[in-house]
């Protein structure tokens, strides 16, 4: 097991220095390794690198040899506690496309990390999942994506929602962890339809050649099993894994509380995938 090492670091967008893309950096020493494969691993909608477990996921992927970027997308609300959702205005204007520019910005931000360019991989969970098949549709060149109880579609509200959406001029949801409101600003929902060909996760699965991991829990009361099906029939080169009643989170509850049987196996299919085609 080759020894790690880690490091936070803030990503900010020129002309735009509020915007900010906090990332965790972990992985092999660099003075006694060769340059070797990264990993950018992304969270799920109202989520967050440090929510539950995402550290073991980081750390279990460090120990096999990979350099891996953990980022809070500069709307997931959180702030530079790295806990707590503080960042209100920056969750009510985060959308879909946004989430993808801040993919670019740590992929662009690789270049300067002490790994091979020619071996990268992206993660994601929930959202985050179709946020990865998409961007690693437009970038075309990585190894390997993995996904987790991924969303197949961005539609997550009904026809109602939208209409007081539109009129409201916001929509406010909760967090069923926290009890906070969050606002959503109308301009998410207008550039979701605006961008409609570009944020078509099926359509980007189809022009998709790395090979995909799919792992979803048929428990999944959040995104349904069914999505992951879909996304394995639109995809050219995908493994599928079902996960028998595991939840949306494969079992697991923020603050850790430990490990799960579901999350495990999803562990170990993402280390296997990983290390075989990164």
């Amino acid at each position: 097991m080759p020894a790690t090492v880690t490091q936070l670091d803030s990503l900010r967008y020129p002309g735009d220095p509020d915007r900010i893309v906090r990332i965790r950096v972990e992985g092999p020493e660099p003075a006694t390794a060769a340059p070797g494969p990264a990993v950018i691993v992304l969270h799920g909608f109202k989520g967050f690198m440090n929510w539950g477990f995402f550290p073991t996921l980081s750390t279990r992927l460090a120990e096999a040899g990979f350099t891996v970027v953990s980022m809070n997308a500069s709307g997931c609300g959180i702030g530079e506690d790295l806990e707590s959702f503080t960042d209100n205005d920056g969750f009510a204007r985060n959308g879909y496309t946004r989430e993808l520019e801040d993919l670019d910005l740590v992929r662009d931000h690789l270049a300067t990390l002490h790994v091979d360019p020619k071996r990268l991989a992206v993660f994601g969970h929930s959202r985050g999942g179709g946020m990865a098949l998409l961007h690693a549709a437009e970038r075309g060149d990585y190894r390997a994506v993995v996904t987790w109880a991924a969303i197949s579609h961005i539609h997550r509200f009904d026809v109602a929602t939208k209409a007081a959406w539109r009129e409201a001029g916001e929509l406010w949801i909760p967090n069923a962890r926290t009890g906070q409101p969050h606002r959503l600003d109308l301009e998410i929902l207008l550039d979701a339809e605006r961008n409609k060909e570009r944020l078509d996760i099926l359509g980007a699965c189809a022009r998709l050649s790395a090979p995909t991991l799919l792992v979803h829990g048929t428990g999944d009361a959040t995104v349904p099993f069914a999505e992951s099906e879909t996304l394995a029939a639109a995809l050219p080169c995908a493994v599928h894994v079902r996960l028998d009643r595991a939840s949306h989170t494969l079992d697991v509850v923020h603050p850790f509380a430990g490990t799960t049987a579901a999350l495990e196996a999803a562990l170990d299919a993402t280390r296997a995938f990983l290390l075989q085609h990164v």
